[in-house]
């Protein structure tokens, strides 16, 4: 049966520990909902890990709709979360509600995701039937503003203020929050507080579920990995060496051989 957001608060309540991983495409949708992850995340991520972009920022909903539609494809039982872009919802609350209505009508979404404590677009899309995913801490949209990619709430000022805005999202009708890059003891806090699902990204070990960026979890992101990424394979040398085995094989003149040939 597909997983629905109130599977996930029932995952809390029993305090049964989940994942969300990211997914942009059919193969990687088909591949994780067949191993059992119960939500797959079409991340703005997309922008840098998949079309070479320097941030978050210039990624569009067009792309953003494109790689839905492929996941939705690939995906039978997963909740997929689409990941609302920079400037589709911040510039207006029918700016808001109309490209959210994309991801569920055009991309295949099940419910969207949307960073920082806009209150009353949470509050809109739930009235409205549209499943809300909150984001707070490090919220990669607001790069420019963060001065880079920091860990936030470590002042007492910062802390209060992501707990606020945890508790009020909440009450605005999100069913769940990611909480990105926060200290530790500021994120069990929050999630003890809350009863919707609090999903951890460099969140430390008390959140309710833990999210990473596929690309990062399999090894296929380049050079040094984020303090809280632990690398679980690694694809991008694996495909490397098969690509030099492969050039290698029809350099010797050993590929194709009689086994990969027609008579």
């Amino acid at each position: 049966m597909p997983v629905s957001i109130h599977d996930l608060r029932a995952y809390k309540e029993r305090r049964e520990r989940f994942v969300m991983l990211t997914a942009y495409d059919h193969p990687t949708a088909q591949v994780l909902d067949e191993a059992g992850i119960p939500v797959l995340l079409v991340g703005d991520s997309l922008a840098q890990v998949v079309l070479g972009y320097d941030s978050t920022i210039p990624v569009t909903m067009d792309e953003m709709l494109h790689h839905c539609r492929a996941v939705a494809r690939g995906a039978r039982n997963a909740l997929i979360v689409g990941d609302m872009p920079f400037m589709s919802y911040q510039a207006s609350l029918e700016d808001g509600l109309r490209n959210a209505g994309r991801f569920l009508k055009e991309g295949g979404a099940h419910s969207v995701k949307i960073e920082g404590p806009q209150l009353d677009l949470a509050s809109a899309l739930s009235e409205r039937g549209i499943p809300v995913m909150g984001h707070l801490g490090l919220t990669p949209q607001s790069v420019h503003l963060f001065g880079g990619y920091k860990v936030q709430g470590r002042s007492e000022e910062q802390a209060d203020r992501i707990k606020a805005w945890s508790k009020e999202l909440e009450e605005a009708g999100a069913f769940a929050l990611v909480l990105e890059c926060v200290p530790a003891a500021l994120a069990e806090q929050i999630t003890a507080s809350l009863s919707i699902p609090t999903i951890g990204i460099g969140a430390g070990p008390g959140c309710d579920a833990q999210v990473l960026v596929i690309h990062d979890l399999v090894g296929l992101t380049p050079g040094p990995a984020p303090k809280f990424v632990k690398r679980y394979a690694d694809v991008r040398g694996q495909i490397a060496e098969a690509a030099k085995s492969f050039a290698a094989d029809v350099s010797a003149g050993a590929y194709p051989d009689d086994e990969h040939s027609y008579s």
